[in-house]
């Protein structure tokens, strides 16, 4: 069943959460309303999500942030590019106090995750992300678990639901349906739309590595202000995510990303099989909200376009107020309700 509401930015608020979300959600069905919302911490525009903990996990060994009981269902929130695990720096308490447990790790490429081999491909096709949540939730004995994210981490989490689903109980994803290929990226877009994409071309030339790699905190931060033109972040929250980027693998698994995206970067043949099957765009059919801010200054498809790809229980909210492309950072009340409703759907 699909269903669409309109939600304001913020829906928690302490002890009357539960009501509050109720009377402002705007549901053509009433089923997808949260009746267990969690309560909102005390916020910190500059929370830390510490201390850090680590795995091995596949060919990385993976930073990642915990938080909840131990024995609480199982949510890995993911972030995406140019952030980190601070896109959840508020939705994670208020998950964890409503009785999950809460993986945030740092992709391949970001914070302290390292590669254990040197002779590993520093490769960010996007199958190969995919594989390393599931090592990760191997590692970490995890069966099952609800996968959630934004920009990468929406890509990442749709791929795992599409290509696992019976590793995964639910999904929630921000602008939807990402799973993309590189014949889909052969395909010449309006110039208009095309402009949008200015980086992507940028990062195609020497030039443009050369450029990211002398110049990556200002670059993340003119990506933050176009993508989220609304959002008045402040130099501590940007230095925070910032600090991530410094990685020694970041620059070359971004450039490689945007490039293998156009095909003009080779991804490793032991994947291939996981591409192709990706390249058929395949259906979605576990549990699924996906979120739209109404401020998205990044390059995004319309609801409409990609509802049909979800063939389970499934919900679109578009969040009010001004939200831009880092939704859960933006509104991660709205967010973590997502995460609360959609195992009711």
């Amino acid at each position: 069943m699909s269903n669409s509401q309109s939600i304001p930015r913020r829906s928690f608020l302490g002890a009357a959460a539960v009501g509050v979300v109720a009377a402002q959600f705007t549901d053509e069905t009433a089923h997808a309303q949260s009746a267990a919302s969690p309560a909102r911490p005390p916020a910190s525009p500059v929370r830390r999500l510490e201390p850090l903990k680590y795995v091995e996990a596949g060919v990385l060994r993976v930073e990642y942030f915990e938080t909840g009981p131990v024995n609480g269902k199982p949510v890995i929130l993911l972030h995406g590019w140019p952030y980190d695990i601070h896109t959840y720096a508020d939705v994670a308490p208020l998950l964890a106090a409503a009785g999950y447990r809460v993986i945030v790790p740092h992709l391949r490429g970001y914070g302290g995750t390292r590669f254990l081999s040197a002779e590993t491909p520093r490769n960010g096709q996007q199958s190969v992300i995919a594989v390393d949540i599931i090592a990760l939730m191997d590692a970490l004995g995890i069966a099952r678990a609800t996968v959630a994210g934004c920009d990468w981490g929406a890509r990442t989490a749709c791929i795992v639901a599409a290509l696992w689903p019976d590793r995964v109980d639910a999904l929630v994803s921000v602008s939807g349906y990402l799973i993309g290929s590189q014949q889909a990226s052969k395909v010449p877009l309006t110039p208009q739309a095309e402009l949008q994409w200015w980086y992507q071309y940028y990062f195609a030339t020497e030039r443009g590595r050369l450029g990211y790699e002398r110049n990556r905190d200002e670059f993340a931060k003119l990506i933050w202000q176009i993508a989220s033109p609304k959002w008045d972040f402040g130099a501590a929250t940007f230095d925070r995510s910032a600090a991530a980027l410094s990685n020694p693998d970041h620059v070359s698994i971004v450039i490689h990303n945007y490039r293998w995206r156009l095909g003009l970067a080779e991804g490793e043949a032991r994947y291939r099989d996981l591409e192709e099957r990706l390249a058929l765009s395949p259906s979605i059919g576990v549990p699924t909200i996906t979120l739209e801010g109404d401020a998205n200054g990044a390059p995004h498809p319309e609801p409409s376009a990609y509802a049909k790809k979800f063939t389970g229980p499934y919900g679109h909210r578009t969040v009010s107020g001004g939200i831009g492309h880092n939704l859960p950072q933006e509104a991660p009340d709205a967010f973590a309700a997502a995460l609360v409703d959609v195992a009711r759907l």
